[in-house]
């Protein structure tokens, strides 16, 4: 009993794990291996969009909905999944989403036809709404508050691992054997990360299922209500909208373009262009070390113009260009991305800190799927130029709501 109380105790006081410790890279890794789960399997059809256009004799943008069908299931999911974490507990919610996302995964490439493989991948993404909808809730409660930035700064790490490996495992597999082929080979590697997330991530020690509370609490409603009436997490929704839109798209159709005249480029060359993703994976926790030192707004927007900056050297029609714009443009996405997504749950009311990284993902997922496909029509119907043009109207509006909306006010913009 003496025991049992001590325990109880030390968990009343539990601040949250902070680095250096051994829980704290545990959880991290943990949160690591689920963003690789999640979003190599979510983007692995990027990489064969042509294979797939020919295959099933489909446009360009058409094949494109591959990817949007899935983040549309994201988009869908996010909340339900957020309020499924409230009532079953937040690792629970992400176990149930990584296995099922799987077993969708396994069955997609076995379409014959364009409407089979759409349907597939929607469920898929239904599936796997419940790890962005809940990483950054248990992250924000289960990390010391002072840590929180830089914790989410390597969980976005790891979702561009995830994107990068997704891409440039299905890409060569998918030009010397099939899309299919491909596709398989990084649904088997995600199953993979899926036991290490499960095996490296510690239990919840500052949430409690809603099913174990004494207390009412709020209503699922009301939290909801809360997390859409505040200004500021709305300019954060609207960071995600705008650009994880214009960054789908510029993913989407790159490879289309570089295969056509003028530059002609083979496929598997093409493939290697996600290696860009990398500028992801350092410029995310960079972006969250930053936003402790300067404060958040300063980082994002910062983040922003090297969105903007890269997408305007894509314009110069030369391969190396068009890849230093590349880089610079990832970069740019993923520190915003990091800042903005990291933000929100700090911003919400305590009750609703499920729901706000929810609607932020709501709107960054439906950016993706409207934006991946609607900008397609832009590609094939205008050109490249105006592809570009609408990609930094987007990044331009971002900024000028992020300059006006999240000026600090009585909540500390530091971590």
């Amino acid at each position: 009993m003496a025991a049992s109380d001590a325990r109880v105790s030390q968990d009343d006081v539990f601040a949250g794990h902070i680095p250096r410790t051994r829980s704290y890279r545990r959880l991290i890794a943990g949160l690591f291996f689920a963003g690789v789960a999640t979003f190599a399997q979510l983007y692995s059809l990027q990489a064969v969009l042509p294979q797939v256009a020919g295959d099933l004799e489909v446009a360009a943008s058409t094949a494109a909905l591959t990817v949007s069908a899935a983040t549309l299931g994201i988009a869908v999911a996010v909340i339900p999944w957020s309020l499924v974490a409230d009532r079953i507990g937040r690792i629970p919610a992400m176990a149930i989403g990584i296995i099922a996302a799987t077993s969708f995964g396994l069955a997609a490439p076995l379409s014959t036809e364009i409407t089979v493989l759409l349907v597939l991948r929607l469920g898929e993404g239904l599936a796997l709404g419940a790890v962005p909808a809940v990483a950054l809730a248990y992250l924000s409660e289960e990390v010391h508050a002072r840590h929180v930035a830089a914790a989410a700064g390597s969980y976005t790490a790891g979702t561009t691992v995830g994107g990068l490996t997704g891409r440039l495992v299905a890409g060569p597999l998918g030009e010397a054997f099939d899309w299919r082929i491909g596709v398989w080979s990084v649904t088997v590697l995600c199953t993979v990360a899926a036991v290490l997330f499960l095996w490296l991530v510690p239990r919840a020690r500052r949430f409690v299922p809603g099913r174990m509370r004494t207390d009412a609490g709020p209503g699922k409603l009301a939290r909801l209500i809360r997390a859409l009436r505040s200004p500021r997490l709305l300019a954060l929704y609207a960071q995600g909208f705008l650009l994880m839109g214009a960054f789908v798209a510029v993913y989407n159709y790159l490879g289309f373009h570089l295969i056509a005249p003028p530059f002609m480029l083979p496929v598997w060359l093409v493939t290697l262009l996600f290696l860009a993703y990398l500028a992801g994976t350092l410029s995310s926790p960079w972006a969250g070390s930053l936003a402790v030192r300067y404060g958040r707004r300063w980082v994002l927007l910062a983040a922003i113009g090297l969105f903007i900056a890269g997408a305007a050297l894509m314009y110069v029609p030369s391969p190396i260009v068009i890849l230093i714009g590349l880089v610079v443009f990832t970069g740019g996405f993923f520190g915003a991305h990091a800042i903005a997504s990291s933000w929100a749950p700090v911003l919400a009311d305590p009750t609703s800190r499920a729901q706000a990284p929810s609607l932020y993902y709501f709107a960054y997922y439906a950016g993706s799927s409207l934006f991946g496909w609607a900008l397609g029509i832009v590609f094939g119907q205008a050109s490249w130029g105006w592809f570009l043009g609408a990609v930094i109207f987007m990044g331009l509006v971002a900024a000028v709501i992020a300059t006006v909306a999240l000026r600090p006010n009585r909540w500390p913009d530091r971590p």
